[in-house]
């Protein structure tokens, strides 16, 4: 295992290459800029070279047409759904030093925690009775407390949990890289996205950032999606951590590696995450990041990502204040986490909740239902839909109806069953009255012939039948 972790930078990003773009795209008119984002309305995504101009375009113009195409494109490949989620953080136990993460092993100060099976089922059925159908589970690298059998059996608690008649349909996992033979292990408990976070694509700020544990290997780390996908796992999500190198940079190299991936399985990653630095308890980085990224940094990372990898999810977790995810929300997000605690037993023990336990600061703090409600107001459906993966439309077969922008045809309805679901099961009387309203908006739009389909899947969900999709 030691000498097949040896891995050496594979050339999957090309950093010379990208300073170059990035110089070359300084001196791009206002005029290239405005065509490439007229091109994006196509849904054919962006090459490198013109993700590059468009990242150094500071004509006001030029932005406000890529907020406004990034919001026509994702509505036009997702519809007007939002995903939810919520990761559930099952081990902070970690061997790594990383000096942005709350996880480290050198902050002393932090309680170690693996939660049992039995503490894992305790916080699923809280979870459950929020609505939630979608876990993220969460795990710190730790070769003998978090390793690949204790992440299988927490899968298989997760999917063995139920509270009355309602138990979780998707489990992804972000948890350390793995061999290939460990990620078949973890394709056959049956889970969805396997994520995995570069954390930053720029070499040397990789190992200043991980000066020791397994994860000071670049090499190993970046090559993890690819070992996924030769074991099974048909979609991967990936993402840098925003604030330890330069923004542009890591957006353009999350597009090469997104390039790489797609060129050699035919499968780019199913989601590309955002997350933006925040402070952690004895993280020296996070503390006082190295790359400041602004609230305007942030809005061109979600709508320029959305262009130039128009086919993938976007995610959004709840680092962010409320009002400024809100804002995200238009210019490419689709899918969310609401109501998040990011700290081993967070939902069910109050001082698990504390922030000196949490692997970073929380901005948006809504539960779900309070989200949900705002959600409905805002003119997005609320959507628990699990129904891609239920009917087998994972990796290449879901790509070949994202690329082509026809995913929505099926997320739209399906996002409108599991939203119903949710009316019914757990919303409170403003939340329903919000909810039907979006309800019969959306159905009105879909074809003759998808409405006639939906409806009829309604009534059954009305008459008590449950995870219903197309």
């Amino acid at each position: 295992m030691v000498s097949q972790r040896e891995v050496k930078d594979t050339g999957i990003i090309d950093e010379p290459q990208i300073f170059e773009l990035l110089e070359e795209a300084r001196t791009a008119s206002k005029e290239q800029a405005l065509e490439i984002v007229e091109k994006a309305k196509s849904f054919s995504g962006l090459s490198l070279e013109e993700l590059a101009i468009l990242l150094q375009s500071n004509a006001p113009e030029v932005r406000e047409a890529i907020f406004e195409t990034a919001r026509a494109v994702k509505e036009r490949v997702y519809g007007t759904r939002m995903v939810f989620f919520a990761p559930l953080y099952v081990s902070n136990a970690c061997v790594n030093n990383c000096l942005y993460c709350g996880f480290r092993k050198d902050n002393k100060e932090l309680k170690r925690r693996v939660l049992s099976m039995e503490e894992i089922e305790k916080e699923i059925k809280i979870l459950l009775d929020q609505g939630h159908k979608r876990i993220l589970l969460v795990a710190g690298e730790h070769p003998k407390l978090n390793n690949i059998d204790y992440v299988v059996q927490a899968v298989n608690t997760i999917y063995q949990t139920s509270s009355g008649n309602a138990s979780i349909r998707r489990v992804n996992v972000n948890c350390a890289p793995l061999s290939i033979e460990e990620y078949r292990r973890l394709k056959e408990s049956n889970i969805g996205t396997y994520q995995l976070f570069q954390e930053t694509y720029h070499n040397e700020t990789y190992r200043r950032m991980h000066p020791s544990g397994p994860k000071a290997l670049y090499g190993w780390r970046i090559e993890a999606p690819s070992r996924a996908m030769e074991a099974g796992i048909d979609d991967v999500g990936i993402g840098p951590l925003f604030g330890l190198f330069d923004w542009k940079f890591e957006v353009m190299a999350t597009l090469m590696h997104a390039q790489y991936l797609d060129g050699k399985y035919g499968v780019g990653p199913h989601t590309i995450s955002v997350p933006r630095l925040e402070p952690a308890l004895n993280a020296p980085v996070a503390m006082n990041p190295p790359f400041q990224i602004t609230d305007d940094d942030m809005k061109m990372i979600v709508a320029t990502l959305r262009l130039a990898v128009p086919y993938t999810g976007i995610i959004l977790s709840t680092r962010e204040r409320p009002e400024f995810r809100d804002q995200l929300f238009a210019f490419g997000v689709s899918q969310t986490s609401a109501g998040s605690r990011t700290s081993p037993g967070g939902y069910s023990d109050a001082e698990a909740h504390k922030p000196d336990a949490e692997q970073f600061s929380i901005g948006d703090t809504r539960d779900l239902a309070e989200l949900t409600c705002q959600m409905c107001r805002e003119g997005y459906i609320p959507s628990f839909c699990t129904a891609c993966y239920r009917s087998h439309r994972t990796g290449g077969n879901f790509m070949k109806l994202a690329k082509h922008g026809e995913i929505h045809k099926m997320c739209e309805p399906n996002a409108l069953l599991s939203f119903k679901e949710y009316l019914i099961d757990y919303a409170d009387a403003q939340t329903r009255v919000e909810g039907e309203k979006i309800l019969a908006e959306r159905l009105a739009k879909l074809s003759p012939n998808m409405r006639k389909k939906t409806e009829a899947l309604l009534a059954e969900i009305e008459t008590g039948k449950r995870d219903v999709y197309i």
